[in-house]
């Protein structure tokens, strides 16, 4: 793919050689664009992450999961919050019933950054509305919050809902690892040979949209927050 590095943050020049990329192109060459963007995103250029996925989206390509996720990410970490928020709330309202945990994870963790702990609350409420089951990270910022905010019921309720689990699963090195979670939130990683636990869990390589397809648990649960939360979230 063209080098677009050392240009400027004009958009034109970029989209000019974005353009120039892909203009003997028979099909739009969308492994090598999102090949270009792991890069970019390695390197945390969010900018031009941001001006590569929208000039993809104006070629009317690449709209999927991971390349949603990947802007969204990017234009937090960009400081770009009003657009994420607008972006989030695009993508749920799109595909409310079917999107995955890590956009929720995403939003309630940024959330969590900047003690925005009303729309942390709300965020959690609508996985809660959809019967999507909050990982370990999301229950503990939940219960620190609660903590904070010396709201200790919500705090007992959470834990007796969503007791801490005795594995999680973490990327080390492109790879879903199994790990054993000990009472002190230590984690260990599990080896073949150890009687006391499963065999290493390894999956294919990490690819952005794979890794985005996450399972719900099934049927909706009564929400933690539902004295807490307050009104809808607002639609694009």
């Amino acid at each position: 793919m063209c080098e677009i590095k050392g240009l400027s943050n004009v958009k034109e020049e970029v989209y000019g050689a974005l353009d120039s990329f892909v203009a003997w192109e028979l099909e739009f060459p969308l492994i090598v664009v999102k090949k270009a963007l792991q890069k970019l995103e390695g390197e945390k250029e969010w900018k031009r992450i941001i001006q590569v996925i929208k000039w993809m989206f104006n070629k009317g390509q690449g709209k999927t999961m991971g390349s949603y996720y990947t802007l969204l990410n990017a234009l937090i970490e960009d400081g770009r919050i009003e657009e994420a928020e607008e972006l989030f709330g695009m993508v749920f309202s799109r595909y409310m019933e079917g999107l995955p945990r890590t956009f929720f994870m995403r939003m309630i963790s940024f959330y969590y950054s900047v003690g925005a702990y009303d729309k942390m609350f709300e965020i959690f409420a609508d996985m809660e509305e959809l019967g999507v089951r909050p990982d370990g990270s999301i229950i503990r910022m939940l219960g620190d919050v609660f903590q904070k905010l010396e709201m200790m019921d919500k705090y007992e309720k959470l834990k007796k809902k969503y007791p801490p689990p005795k594995w999680e699963y973490r990327y080390i090195k492109g790879k879903r690892i199994r790990m054993r979670v000990y009472p002190d939130n230590k984690t260990e990683e599990a080896t073949k040979g150890d009687p006391d636990t499963d065999e290493l869990e390894e999956v294919e390589s990490m690819h952005l949209n794979n890794e985005l397809e996450e399972a719900t648990s099934s049927g909706p649960d009564r929400s933690v927050l539902d004295d807490v939360a307050s009104g809808d979230l607002g639609y694009i």
